[in-house]
């Protein structure tokens, strides 16, 4: 067994991972940083940036080795520390796991506490009710509830290859990261990544909601970086009364994209139709 080999049936041992592990470029395993104490790998890390073409090949191993490819980018282009990964910045510690939620219950909660207090958790005074009112048009009477599922536009697998190649080559900075997990949804509570912890302390319940996408648009967890993630879509919504229920997802889930990105459902509905990658960011 070479040590590479080694190294990834530390992260899962029940996975075959000489499926991958040739390909590999020089890395190592990377673990939850606490002062004093040694913890268990969540996560095989290049050293180096990811090889054109790699994460394709990891992806298409993934159901033999059972090892999900992320493409990693850091806090600030040309971080030599690469946190939060090569540091360790990552938190299981206290995750539940996704399967323990609905998720159209958590995208109604997220809905409706976005929706009904300031960014200090306060309620909201007329003022603001009345700025929100527009942003959130036009579902002012409350929650809409989840979009129903689209048929697939296309191969969700082949969507997020074609976005891996088009993601490493607008960053050619970017590393590839190998997690333990069934989809890159469960790769995210799997290697304690806590990028939204301003918005959402618990993964599990953003994993949960981006399962709930895999299946009903064809989504699929590219790439992560500190508080970012990218998705390829597959299946998303074709006319403009759709593409406002999801947007509304969309709001629940990351209040940020609207509230401090397009100002408004209106304005950020129409760039979802047709659109074959969902961006997603935390302040």
């Amino acid at each position: 067994m070479t040590d590479v080999e080694h190294d990834l049936r530390r992260l899962l041992p029940s996975g075959d991972p000489s499926a991958v592990a040739g390909l590999l470029p020089a890395g190592r395993l990377v673990g939850p940083r606490r002062p004093g104490e040694e913890t268990t790998p969540v996560l095989w890390l290049s050293d180096g940036p990811a090889p054109r073409g790699l994460w394709e090949e990891l992806h298409r191993g993934h159901p033999r080795s059972g090892l999900w490819p992320l493409l990693l980018a850091p806090l600030r282009a040309g971080d030599e520390e690469f946190r939060p990964w090569a540091t360790g910045e990552l938190d299981t510690a206290s995750a539940s796991e996704p399967d323990w939620y609905d998720p159209a219950a958590l995208l109604r909660t997220g809905w409706e506490y976005s929706t009904t207090v300031d960014s200090e958790g306060d309620p909201l005074d007329p003022e603001e009710a009345a700025e929100l009112g527009r942003s959130v048009a036009p579902f002012l009477t409350g929650w809409p509830g989840t979009a129903p599922a689209a048929a697939c536009a296309g191969d969700p697998d082949g969507a997020a290859r074609a976005l891996a190649r088009e993601l490493l080559a607008g960053d050619p900075q970017l590393r590839i990261g190998l997690v333990a997990a069934g989809s890159g949804a469960e790769a995210l509570t799997a290697c304690g990544w806590s990028g939204p912890v301003n918005h959402e302390g618990d993964i599990a319940k953003v994993s949960a909601v981006l399962l709930d996408w895999e299946r009903r648009y064809g989504t699929r967890l590219v790439q992560v970086g500190f508080a970012e993630l990218e998705l390829s879509v597959a299946a998303p919504p074709c006319d403009e009364e759709t593409a406002l229920r999801v947007g509304a997802e969309h709001l629940a889930f990351c209040p940020d994209n609207i509230f401090q990105g397009a100002g408004t459902l209106t304005a950020y509905a129409p760039g979802l139709i047709g659109a074959g990658q969902w961006s997603f960011w935390w302040d």
